[in-house]
């Protein structure tokens, strides 16, 4: 099978995979930039990307909206003419003052879940930025189309479906990633998402592209989720094992070293199940709670006094390096990495 371009309105990328964005810190200018360099779409984290800023301790938003609109112009710079998007949590507080960073900055296109982004087309009213959701089961998707349309009379300029084998945050209940464990692929429901998409083409004279992520790991897996009718995939956990991903080494080696049963479910903070790689961190969260000095203010729903742990720190210590003290997040595939190699070679083989 032949892959073709994806294309999104006015956007079009000639390679039709989506680097997953990556918070904190994994997926910043410097993957984003090369990913988008080499023909697909690149995309920034919004989650805490100005973890490294002076500032950042004492005023995270102001320290994360002048990092993020840094690394989007350095992402563009480095892409020479590529598409660079930004990936934002709706549980993240000040939601819309990311969204205008993005706009102000000139990102392309902008993908939002971790919740239902219900708001985000008022929030891009007069931009000529794209807007993609993340749905998980078939329910989101009609959910979210439907308010779009009826609040807004708009609609997603792309749909990414994001199945139970991704990394990070998930979109299900424990319940339903038991349902689904050993299942190798999410067919019944992507196909249903498909024909609630396609219900909003017809109304609104427009191709919606439809994205698979979550589990997609080689050329198969793609050929797979594009025969079914998807226009393209998004990919996470195959570009952090890249020398151009924005994370320590140590991070990147905790992918490689990993095996089948390191890789958990874990509660965050967020209130979902997510996805990371068993560590000494994660086993003591099982026993006790983690004593929390400081609120970074990152979500919009947690309250110190019962969360696990602050998963800013736990995450910004992962990116960091300090892989057995934190949160490392990943997809579900992450022990089939075996090495190092870059974005170029990557495309490369995954295109070829």
């Amino acid at each position: 099978m032949n892959l073709n371009s994806l294309t999104i309105g006015d956007l079009v990328a000639k390679v039709p995979i989506i680097q997953g964005g990556m918070g904190v810190g994994v997926s910043l200018s410097s993957l984003a930039g090369a990913v988008a360099k080499e023909g697909a779409i690149g995309v920034i984290s919004a989650a805490q990307p100005g973890y490294l800023e002076e500032d950042f301790g004492k005023d995270s938003l102001s320290a994360n909206v002048r990092a993020l609109g840094k690394h989007i112009k350095k992402a563009k710079e480095i892409s020479d003419g590529g598409i660079i998007g930004i990936n934002i949590m709706w549980a993240t507080r000040n939601y819309e003052e990311y969204v205008k960073c993005c706009i102000d900055n000139g990102a392309d296109l902008i993908i939002s879940g971790a919740g239902l982004p219900l708001d985000l087309p008022k929030f891009v009213e007069g931009s000529n930025i794209k807007i993609a959701p993340i749905v998980s089961p078939p329910k989101s998707a009609r959910v979210i189309l439907k308010m779009w349309d009826r609040r807004y009379k708009t609609t997603a300029d792309m749909v990414v479906i994001e199945g139970p084998k991704a990394g990070g945050h998930l979109g299900f209940s424990n319940e339903s990633l038991e349902e689904y464990e050993g299942k190798e692929y999410y067919d019944k429901e992507v196909i249903e998402i498909l024909e609630i998409v396609k219900e909003y083409e017809i109304k609104y004279n427009k191709r919606i592209p439809v994205v698979f992520a979550g589990g997609v790991y080689d050329r198969k897996d793609i050929d797979h989720y594009i025969g079914l009718g998807c226009a393209g995939v998004q990919m996470a956990t195959r570009f952090v094992a890249t020398e151009e991903c924005d994370a320590d080494i140590n991070f990147k080696m905790a992918y490689i070293n990993s095996k089948k049963e390191d890789i958990m479910i874990v509660k965050s903070p967020v209130g979902m199940p997510g996805r990371a790689i068993r560590n000494k961190f994660m086993e003591e969260r099982k026993l006790t709670n983690e004593k929390i000095s400081k609120c970074y203010k990152c979500l919009r729903k947690c309250d110190m006094a019962t969360i696990p742990y602050c998963i800013t720190g736990a995450l910004v210590r992962a990116v960091k390096g300090d892989v057995d003290n934190s949160l490392v997040f990943c997809g579900e595939n992450a022990y089939r990495l075996d090495k190092i190699t870059t974005v170029k070679e990557l495309i490369k083989e995954l295109t070829e």
